[in-house]
């Protein structure tokens, strides 16, 4: 199935989401933290971007730019392979680190900016890692309060007051605000491990795994479809499970 393109902003500006394969930690410590930023500001040396915000979060990161010249295809390949050879290297492993191609949303207005940009700053505090956007690392939110390193924090700003200070304090205020925002997110499917798989099927069927083999139709069939349907279960977990041959399991 052909991919879906992505659709192009007309200001330019997107909302980046990225994360790591298998949910797997891609910012295990501050070492790798201060790493991504950095390649994150080598980037913006050579694809002249805007960056508007950022938060990392253990096993995922939000990204708020907007592009220069070059395609934010490229930006972001540039980015995520040079942060995963030197992960890698880190590591002593292979292969992929984030999952799939980067997910993006456009950004068009002024309000969905601002809203964007709070709903980033406060993962970490809906995440329960922190109880104040202010007191998280490894986000761009103090930049919009001091001297700014990477992130470019007068277009923002100025949507808030021209003038600076007031700017800062209305920022702060609604960067605060408890908020139901709903905005570019990964929708979670639960991954049963094979024991947790045993665990459901004794709980809903009253099944063991010794017992598959005596069942007969149609109760197997009953069982091995309400399994195919559950979001995260494949059926070379479900063979692997109840001892029933892949034949069965893709017939049923």
């Amino acid at each position: 199935m052909p991919r879906q393109a992505r659709r192009k902003s007309e200001t330019g500006i997107y909302h980046i989401m990225v994360r790591g394969v298998n949910r797997q930690q891609v910012f295990i410590d501050d070492e790798d933290c201060l790493k991504f930023i950095w390649k994150m500001e080598q980037a913006k040396e050579r694809s002249d971007f805007k960056l508007y915000g950022y938060c990392l979060m253990g096993n995922h990161a939000h990204l708020l730019l907007c592009q220069g010249e070059e395609p934010l295809s490229q930006v972001m390949q540039r980015l995520f392979s040079s942060y995963v050879y030197w992960y890698n290297w880190k590591y002593d492993r292979i292969g992929h680190l984030f999952q799939e191609r980067f997910k993006s949303e456009v950004v068009e207005t002024d309000s969905y900016l601002v809203t964007v940009l709070r709903y980033i700053h406060q993962n970490p505090v809906k995440a329960g890692i922190t109880d104040s956007v202010a007191n998280y690392r490894w986000s761009s939110y103090g930049e919009y309060l001091d001297k700014p390193k990477i992130t470019d924090t007068d277009f923002i700003l100025k949507i808030y007051s021209t003038d600076k200070q007031r700017a800062v304090s209305a920022f702060v205020k609604h960067a605060s605000e408890s908020n139901n925002d709903k905005c570019l997110e990964y929708v979670e499917i639960r991954r049963f491990s094979d024991e947790d798989l045993l665990d459901y099927i004794k709980e809903n069927y009253g099944v063991g795994k010794s017992s598959f083999q005596f069942l007969q139709q149609p109760d197997l069939g009953q069982i091995i479809r309400g399994l195919k349907a559950i979001d995260g279960v494949t059926i070379r977990q479900i063979v692997r499970v109840t001892g029933i041959t892949k034949y069965k399991v893709e017939k049923a």
